[in-house]
C-alpha cells in the first residue's frame, strides 16, 4: 500500500506564492513562456520542493487543477506514473499552454507511463500546437532515456517526423527537430538514418522542413556527434 505523506495542495500552493518573483515574470516572456498563472518560480526550486513532498498521485492531480504554472510542473515532477490513465494525458495536453509545461510534463511524467509510444503516434497529427509538440517532445525525450527499446522502435517515428516537417509553428518545428537530432545521437545505425531523413528535407519546399534538416544536419555530420557514436560502437 503507497504511503501518503502528510503534505497539502493548499500549503504546497502557499509555498509557491511565497517564493514568487515579478521580475522572473517578465522574464519568462523573453523566452517565449506564456506566464499570465505563473509566479516566477525557478526549476531548481521546483525540483527541490519535489523531493521533499514526494511522490503522491492524488497531490499532483489537486495542483493540476490549481491552474498555475508551476503547480503545473510541479505536478509532473511528483505524480507516479504508474497511476497516470490515458485519460488524464489527454486533459493534461489539453491545458498545454507553454512550451516549458508541455516540455517539463513530457520529460519529468508522460514519457515514463506505459502510453508514451501510443501517444507519440495519435498527437503526432493533432492540430493543437503544443499537443502536437508533445508528440515529439516525447520521441526525444525516449530517444534519451529509454535505454532498453532497440532500433526499430525509433525507425517507426521517421515517418511522423518527415511529415510533420512542413509544420511552420515554431513550437511544433522546433520539437520535431530536437526529436531528428536525438534519436540520430542515439547510435550509429540510427544517426545514419537520422541523417538520410534530414538530407530528404532538405529538399522539400517547406521552409520549415529545410530549417530542421540544415540544423539537424549540422549537429548530427558534426565531428564530435560522429567521434562519440564511434566510441560507443
Amino acid at each position: 500500500m503507497r504511503k501518503k505523506n502528510a503534505v497539502g495542495h493548499k500549503e504546497v500552493l502557499a509555498q509557491l506564492k511565497s517564493w514568487a518573483d515579478p521580475e522572473a515574470v517578465k522574464g519568462m516572456a523573453r523566452y517565449g513562456i506564456n506566464s499570465s498563472s505563473a509566479y516566477g518560480v525557478s526549476i531548481p526550486k521546483l525540483r527541490d520542493l519535489a523531493r521533499q513532498v514526494g511522490k503522491d498521485h492524488e497531490l499532483a492531480q489537486k495542483l493540476w487543477a490549481s491552474g498555475i504554472h508551476e503547480a503545473r510542473i510541479l505536478a509532473s515532477m511528483i505524480d507516479e506514473s504508474d497511476l497516470v490513465t490515458e485519460d488524464q494525458m489527454e486533459r493534461w495536453s489539453r491545458d498545454f499552454n507553454s512550451w516549458d509545461l508541455c516540455d517539463q510534463c513530457c520529460n519529468n511524467l508522460f514519457r515514463k507511463t506505459r502510453f508514451a509510444r501510443k501517444k507519440v503516434m495519435e498527437w503526432s497529427t493533432r492540430p493543437e500546437e503544443f499537443v502536437k509538440r508533445a508528440a515529439f517532445t516525447l520521441i526525444a525525450c525516449l530517444a534519451v532515456h529509454d535505454k532498453a527499446s532497440v532500433d526499430e522502435d525509433f525507425r517507426k517515428f521517421i515517418p511522423l517526423i518527415r511529415r510533420a516537417a512542413s509544420d511552420e509553428r515554431n513550437y511544433v518545428a522546433k520539437a520535431v527537430n530536437w526529436a531528428l537530432r536525438q534519436i540520430g545521437k542515439r547510435n550509429a545505425r540510427l544517426n545514419e538514418l537520422a541523417i538520410a531523413a534530414a538530407r530528404e528535407l532538405s529538399r522539400m519546399e517547406s521552409k520549415s522542413a529545410r530549417w530542421i534538416a540544415a540544423d539537424a544536419l549540422r549537429e548530427l555530420t558534426s565531428k564530435a556527434v560522429q567521434e562519440r557514436l564511434a566510441a560507443r560502437e
